[in-house]
């Protein structure tokens, strides 16, 4: 389910949302190589990914986690450890990964920061990432295994337009073939529920690596922050200059 466009025009120019989204690509391609390089990509998620157990010190230090051949990443207690909750949201695993996430953050972030301004928007996005780390790491408190990825403050930013703009249509890619144009509740409603899904056998500890290694609970948890704080950040003076300009567009019959 890949979201393509949405019928919500904004007013201003979504400065935050281009900057975030040159920021992870900048990010992947500076710091991470691109994928090109392999221990480039692998150092950067070892050092700057979020490690559970690092933050809760519940894993031995010195305990190696595989991620290629004849190289692991090592638990450790360096002190940029504790940045790493928010180094990790513009890091990714790869192409796909990146790609993935810059879509949602296209697709649905202009239009929640158009209702809240810059400055709110980002300090939104940045809490709703913390919210979801914060969420991983309290599922997951003894996991040696590095997490990155914007997923988790994307999720913030769509549980947000859920509550902004729930019956925008959006236009949703349904693989392999199918294109529908949906109201923005139902679509975001299910990515909910797939996340929830994919999650319970995790949290239910019937298969440790039912999410197949995806941090499904941490995308919940960015999505619920995200509800909750959407109306603590919205500008009351932006929303009625979008709802004002809504209705200067309906077009009126002159002889009705």
């Amino acid at each position: 389910m890949i979201p393509i466009s949405d019928d919500n025009p904004t007013l201003r120019t979504p400065v935050v949302t281009y900057l975030l989204l040159a920021a992870l690509l900048v990010t992947w391609v500076w710091v991470q190589g691109a994928g090109m390089e392999g221990y480039q990509l692998i150092a950067s998620v070892c050092n700057w990914g979020m490690v559970p157990g690092e933050l809760t010190h519940r894993v031995p230090v010195g305990l190696g986690v595989p991620m290629a051949p004849d190289v692991a990443c090592v638990i450790d207690e360096e002190r940029r450890n504790v940045l790493t909750p928010l180094t990790s949201m513009f890091l990714h695993g790869g192409w796909a990964h990146l790609l993935g996430n810059a879509v949602y953050l296209w697709v649905f972030g202009n239009n929640v920061e158009d209702s809240m301004g810059r400055g709110r928007f980002l300090a939104f996005y940045l809490l709703c990432g913390l919210a979801a780390a914060a969420t991983h790491v309290l599922l997951e408190p003894t996991s040696p295994v590095p997490t990155v990825g914007a997923s988790g403050a994307i999720s913030g930013v769509l549980g947000g337009y859920l509550l902004l703009y729930p019956r925008v249509r959006v236009r949703t890619y349904f693989p392999p073939i199918f294109l529908f144009h949906v109201p923005a509740w139902l679509m975001l409603i299910l990515w909910f529920g797939q996340q929830v899904l994919a999650g319970l056998p995790q949290l239910m500890q019937m298969r440790p690596d039912a999410s197949g290694g995806v941090a499904v609970w941490a995308h919940v948890g960015g999505f619920v922050a995200g509800v909750l704080l959407v109306r603590l950040f919205e500008d009351p003076s932006l929303v009625r200059r979008r709802v004002t300009a809504g209705d200067a567009r309906v077009v009126f019959d002159p002889n009705a």
